[in-house]
């Protein structure tokens, strides 16, 4: 397949569209089924790189979580506690295999954000993968493959119109790359930059402890800023993205956006939270929503007379503003990435509140000394890379 045509571009307006090689190539993606548009297609690419690379670094099974060409997760193919399978929705008597563990915990970093995703598999897209996803909001997938029974399931998504996507393995991009804004276009080379333990040897803080877990989140984190819209910051814990904050103009918004999705995934897990007495049937796309209001600033929204009895069996209790502080202060050993370097303290200031021990940034700032000097107030340990992240 030399070129696929698309229904239309990023809006229904602008037409015609379509996906093609400059060099009259053939595409290195195949759609197995469903009619996927040009945002899919966007998704799918970088999701797709993402994975490859995280596969690539760490040896382990990867998956992503895409909307609005960047992530709302990305995970390593670990496998599941008791209470990831309850926080996930699991089923007790699911068969998980490793790529379909590293799916479920990207899709769990942050499930609102993930409603109507783009998934990415790094590795063949299995039964138990294909299960899981089917029960799901999702607009397509991507992967090296899919076994017969994965892809039966898949093609009763939407009606028979869920969007499958086989990808090249093998497929390299040429060097340069080009792409066209208001008639002018950009050339520049592809970011063949890798990511790996390396990048983390310039440790600048007085503490200098980083263990195995937290040198594969910084590099997960890394990985996944590399294509998150800049600008972005990430944090992870335990082999998953648990709060990504992406295309802010400012860095400290960024990592204030990022930590506040790591505070409501932690919040899920509070003993209240996993409490709820949840109607029976309820959609888990309505359980989402009101788990993120009921932990939020506007928890009375879901707990008002007339609303709670759509959700609840029972009326619950509010978390209290001194609850969510207490929980929200046992969340520890978190890493943080950024894309670019800190210009100011007050982002790892932000970064503290919510566990953060370990940090990579580029560095280069004219204020690295008071960067260092608030990271080493707070005992972390900090890595200079030395290496931007930028992606538009």
């Amino acid at each position: 397949m030399q070129e696929f045509e698309l229904k239309y571009g990023c809006n229904p307006n602008q037409k015609p569209a379509r996906i093609f090689m400059r060099d009259g190539g053939e595409l290195p993606v195949e759609v197995l089924n469903g009619r996927p548009g040009f945002i899919n297609f966007l998704d799918a690419l970088n999701s797709w790189q993402l994975v490859g690379e995280l596969k690539a670094a760490t040896g382990l099974p990867a998956a992503a979580s895409f909307k609005h060409v960047s992530p709302a997760g990305a995970a390593l193919g670990q496998e599941l506690t008791d209470l990831e399978k309850h926080i996930y929705f699991v089923e007790e008597d699911a068969e998980l295999s490793p790529v379909a563990c590293a799916y479920i915990r990207a899709r769990g970093a942050d499930r609102l954000c993930s409603y109507g995703d783009w998934a990415a598999l790094s590795d063949t897209c299995d039964a138990a993968t294909a299960a899981y996803l089917k029960a799901e909001v999702s607009d397509g997938i991507i992967a090296p493959g899919y076994t017969p029974e994965a892809l039966e399931i898949l093609k009763t998504k939407r009606k028979g119109s869920y969007n499958v996507v086989k990808i090249d393995p093998d497929y390299v991009p040429a060097s340069a790359e080009c792409k066209d804004v208001f008639g002018i276009t950009f050339e520049q080379g592809h970011n063949f930059f890798e990511i790996n333990e390396e990048l983390l040897d310039n440790i600048v803080t007085e503490r200098e402890d980083l263990p195995a877990e937290a040198k594969n989140d910084l590099i997960l984190s890394l990985i996944t800023l590399k294509y998150t819209q800049s600008n972005s910051c990430c944090y992870a814990k335990g082999g998953m993205t648990i709060g990504v904050g992406a295309g802010q103009q400012s860095r400290v918004h960024c990592m204030r956006l990022a930590g506040s999705k790591a505070d409501n995934w932690w919040m899920r897990q509070h003993p209240k939270v996993l409490e709820l007495p949840f109607i029976d049937g309820i959609k888990r796309p309505a359980r989402d929503n009101a788990i993120d209001v009921y932990t939020g600033e506007e928890y009375a929204d879901v707990l008002r007379d007339g609303e709670w009895e759509q959700v609840f069996k029972v009326k619950p209790e509010p978390l209290t503003a001194e609850e969510k502080a207490a929980w929200i202060a046992k969340m520890e050993g978190v890493a943080v990435g950024s894309d670019a370097f800190f210009p100011f303290g007050d982002n790892i200031e932000r970064a503290a509140k919510s566990g953060v021990k370990y940090v990579a940034e580029p560095g280069g700032s004219i204020r690295d000394d008071n960067v260092i000097e608030t990271a080493n107030r707070y005992g972390m340990t900090m890595c200079f890379t030395g290496m931007r992240l930028f992606h538009h």
